[in-house]
């Protein structure tokens, strides 16, 4: 028996707080990415990490919060706890490999290909993961058109984010890159929902695994406590904020005191009111 899907079970509140949690990963993550670019390269390492972090973290609970809404009639929804934790490592895991590629090669060319390439496989992995620690009393199928568009639309989303990131054209880009990329990760999440068909065994026996509410509840504040730490380290930087670095200083050669370009300035202006300099012969002249 074909059971009735509902993705949409709370109205419109899980959808949009699922996109609001995927904005946000986005953003910190982006920013983080950027930032990466702009300080001593021994520090992009940790900004990578921190930046993969986030956006692995957000997308996680994007997921995990819009699959909240989701019910099927006839059958309570169970989630297996170890597949669960291994979706947010899976999302985590790839999504770095990409955000690293890009970050040491450049948004360019055949690493912003590659990154973009492994990232949304992250991306979509851990959607389908996260659909494969489902229990329930019945059989799940898929469509494969809608799969295969859902994997597409996660890959060009990364690839875009991927791509402004790199550009460092500051806070407000990043912000728009952020909108975006959260409603194409969310878009690719209805997606695969949309190919999701569930035939009800109707055998009355009780799923194994956990609820929703008394499984996710808790899990979400590992990944929650890792976008406010991000959070925290975006807002406290003002290069973050700023997205390029400070005028370098003026370089000082030995035996010339350095100068500031008002001095500089100063000095041009003065020269001009001089008018021009008379240009004295050596050579000496007769008497």
């Amino acid at each position: 028996m074909q059971g009735t899907v509902d993705g949409f079970s709370y109205g419109l509140v899980t959808p949009l707080v699922a996109y609001l949690m995927a904005c946000l990963g986005g953003a910190l993550g982006l920013r983080c990415t950027t930032r990466a670019g702009l300080g001593p390269r021994s520090w992009r390492p940790g900004w990578l990490a921190l930046g993969a972090a986030s956006i692995g973290a957000g997308v996680w609970t994007m997921h995990f919060i819009a699959m909240m809404g989701f019910t099927v009639e006839g059958t309570p929804i169970h989630y297996d706890r170890s597949m669960t934790f291994a979706s947010l490592a899976v999302a985590v895991v790839m999504v770095g490999i990409g955000i690293f590629i890009v970050g040491y090669r450049g948004a360019t060319g055949t690493a912003l290909f590659t990154g973009g390439t492994v990232t949304g496989l992250g991306m979509a992995s851990m959607h389908y993961l996260g659909m494969a620690g489902m229990s329930l009393d019945g059989r799940i199928e898929y469509d494969t058109v809608a799969v295969a568009a859902s994997v597409v639309v996660a890959m060009a989303a990364a690839s875009a984010a991927l791509w402004a990131a790199g550009q460092a054209r500051g806070f407000l880009w990043s912000v728009g890159a952020s909108l975006v990329m959260g409603l194409a990760v969310t878009g690719m999440h209805y997606t695969g929902m949309a190919a999701v068909e569930v035939h009800v065994h109707g055998t009355a026996e009780p799923a194994t695994g956990e609820s929703a509410a008394a499984l996710l509840g808790p899990m979400m504040v590992g990944p929650l406590a890792v976008l406010v730490l991000a959070g925290i380290v975006v807002i406290f930087d003002p290069l973050v904020v700023m997205g390029r670095p400070s005028a370098p200083s003026p370089e000082r050669l030995p035996g010339i005191p350095a100068h500031s370009p008002a001095q500089h300035s100063s000095v041009r202006s003065r020269l001009r009111a001089r008018g021009p300099v008379e240009h004295r012969s050596r050579t000496p002249q007769r008497r």
